[in-house]
């Protein structure tokens, strides 16, 4: 469970909800409109008093707790050291021992074999994506966030990130996503962030209607039968 309360910032304008355990969330909005913020406040990495995960005060947990609860993945792979290698790198990103087996696995799973012992500095800006994604499997928080993942993948990538985000491989899962098509597909609840407020917070399907996608897309975007089509 998570959960927000009158949270504000020069940013963020009283900021409540709650996220019941189970429900997975895709934030949408426009450039600007303060999303990437909202989630480094959920993760803390904004430091605050106002969320509570798993009914304790993200505030008061300790470092290492809060890392198994909850995870924020950026929308841009930061290498901290430029000789890393992609299995470096996800063996650094387990909270636990490191199972080797599991990083062998995951790297299966999004078929980056090719990439295990290579640099992670020499990768393309999608292969970085996709070891983003891996870490976040392979750190295995109760709570992931992820902010933009699917840039820079390519139409047959981001199927299989698809597939993954709608798995059970994670446990729960906040999407910060631009790509309408992939939050359609999710199905899952939808948080719609205008101006640093809340404009919306409901279902899936209470939010996908044209009256909707007219008054938040400024008619740039149609829902024809189970299609979203751009209104050029």
């Amino acid at each position: 469970m998570l959960e927000i309360k009158n949270y504000n910032s020069s940013i963020l304008k009283d900021i409540s909800f709650v996220l019941k355990k189970g429900e997975n969330l895709i934030i949408l909005g426009e450039n600007g409109a303060g999303k990437s913020t909202l989630a480094k406040v959920l993760s803390n990495l904004i430091s605050n008093d106002k969320v509570l995960l798993f009914e304790e005060n993200i505030s008061k947990i300790d470092d290492l707790k809060r890392a198994k609860l909850i995870n924020y993945i950026p929308p841009r792979l930061s290498i901290f050291d430029e000789y890393i290698t992609l299995k470096e790198f996800l063996e650094l990103s387990s909270v636990d021992i490191v199972d080797n087996n599991k990083i062998d696995k995951i790297i299966f799973l999004l078929k980056l074999e090719k990439l295990k012992n290579r640099f992670c500095k020499a990768f393309s800006s999608g292969e970085k994506q996709l070891l983003l994604l891996a870490s976040a499997i392979m750190h295995n928080a109760k709570i992931t966030i992820f902010d933009e993942l699917t840039a820079n993948l390519d139409i047959s990538r981001l199927k299989e990130v698809f597939e993954i985000l709608n798995s059970d491989l994670l446990e729960q899962k906040i999407v910060i996503t631009h790509n309408l098509d992939l939050a359609y597909a999710l199905k899952y609840k939808v948080l719609f962030v205008k101006n640093g407020k809340i404009a919306f917070f409901d279902e899936h399907e209470k939010f996908f209607t044209n009256e909707n996608l007219e008054k938040f897309y400024n008619k740039t975007i149609l829902k024809l039968e189970n299609h979203l089509v751009v209104n050029l």
